[in-house]
């Protein structure tokens, strides 16, 4: 039997879809090399937005429609944020939790007279994950949090996901010995609100980092998407104590005002996330700092969008990754008053962006005559010429055309020079 995993929404979901294909390889089935031969087929599917669930639809209709006759199979977000939706086209159903019995399903050939299976979370629910192993990167995505305790006014998150729970420390150590002993020369950590690794387990985010570090043939660790908390000096000094510590931070701002981020229930002001940029840039000078901007939010006044403007300005975000709010049903926010016109949302999206576009392009442009490390990632072909991409420490993706270079390069750390960039990329020799 051959399998198709198609994955929506966040790097959490792609580390969960490469443990379900790994556990699926290791029940003796075959990944599909296209749909076409696919006889079953998994939907991760994301629920962060409404837009997310309106992609995972199209996405059921369409395998469908190319293939009547594959078993379709729905996991994920949606399901487990809104059990009571309609999943036309699915012929098994099930939510975030309890993924074995997905497994345990196919196992049975299908013939399991229960189609939905959607446990909801419960108060002192334990952390499972899947094995993590994917051959076909040289980057491994370790998840090792899940769930979420914030609830944000606009988030439906915490729905889907649970409370904050961690990977026990003997897990973490077996799970980053066998991803070294694979080859893997990287370990990017993953979690829902990865910051919060620990805090059930007696642990830090730290001492994840300290772990898979401490792997023989692990070259480098990077840390996933991170909410401000629990992000302190003390925490900065011991990653850069960690030499293996790639310095990239993608930590969510969301607003730069601080009655919208009270609104949101965001846990931080603003003057409190910048005083933890500060101390980045101090202890890693060298850091690229990303991260997510919500405008048009309930209430936000253009006074309310303009300061969070001059926030990004001042901050120097080296990306910045802007969304319109997107009304959620299931969250507060959805019955705040106030609700700003889509056309009036679409246009402050589109100047911020102008504004996070040109530091971009600053950030970049400062780049250039530079060396730096880089991870060979993937090798492609362009006009005839052969070329690698990969990652800086700091998650700048650099393309590097090569030469008469010898094969097998891949999974390989080279220094590169960096001589321009060309839209989102750095170009490298």
């Amino acid at each position: 039997m051959k399998y198709r995993i198609l994955t929506l929404g966040c790097k959490v979901n792609q580390a969960e879809s490469t443990g379900l294909g790994t556990a699926l390889q290791q029940m003796g089935m075959q990944q599909a090399d296209s749909d076409a031969d696919a006889d079953v087929f998994i939907v991760n599917s994301c629920a962060v937005t409404a837009e997310s669930v309106r992609k995972t639809k199209q996405l059921l209709r369409s395998i469908k429609r190319k293939n009547p006759d594959a078993k379709l199979l729905l996991t994920g977000c949606w399901p487990q944020a809104f059990p009571e939706d309609d999943f036309e086209g699915a012929d098994f159903v099930t939510g975030t939790k309890n993924r074995e019995t997905l497994l345990q399903w196919l196992n049975k050939n299908m013939d399991s007279e229960e189609k939905r299976m959607i446990a909801p979370y419960q108060a002192d629910e334990l952390f499972s994950s899947l094995p993590c192993a994917d051959t076909a990167r040289t980057r491994a995505f370790l998840k090792i949090q899940d769930g979420c305790n914030q609830f944000c006014s606009y988030c439906i998150i915490p729905y889907s996901r649970g409370r904050c729970r961690s990977m026990p420390p003997e897990r973490l150590q077996q799970e980053a010995a066998a991803l070294a002993a694979q080859g893997f020369h990287e370990i990017v950590l993953t979690g829902i609100n990865l910051g919060f690794f620990g805090m059930d387990t007696g642990q830090s985010l730290a001492d994840a980092v300290e772990v898979c570090a401490a792997q023989e043939g692990i070259l480098r660790v990077r840390l996933g998407s991170l909410e401000p908390e629990r992000m302190d000096a003390a925490a900065l000094r011991r990653f850069a104590e960690c030499e293996k510590f790639c310095p990239q931070f993608h930590l969510s701002l969301q607003s730069g005002c601080d009655s919208v981020l009270k609104r949101m229930n965001r846990r931080y002001t603003a003057e409190e996330y910048r005083s933890l940029a500060k101390n980045i840039h101090e202890i890693f000078p060298d850091a690229a700092l990303t991260t997510d901007v919500i405008v048009g939010f309930p209430g936000e006044t253009e006074a309310d969008f303009e300061e969070t403007c001059r926030f990004v300005r001042e901050i120097r975000f080296s990306k910045v990754h802007v969304f319109p709010y997107s009304v959620r049903k299931g969250t507060r926010a959805a019955a705040f008053p106030d609700q700003i016109p889509q056309s009036i949302k679409n246009q402050r999206s589109a100047r911020l962006q102008e504004i996070a576009n040109e530091i971009r392009r600053e950030h970049l442009a400062g780049m250039i005559g530079k060396k730096v490390s880089v991870l060979l990632e993937t090798e492609r072909q362009q006009n005839a010429q052969r070329f690698f991409q990969g990652h800086t420490p700091d998650g700048t993706l650099v393309k590097i055309f090569l030469e008469n270079a010898e094969k097998g390069l891949q999974n390989s750390v080279i220094c590169v020079t960096i001589e321009g960039y060309e839209d989102d990329c750095l170009l490298g020799r």
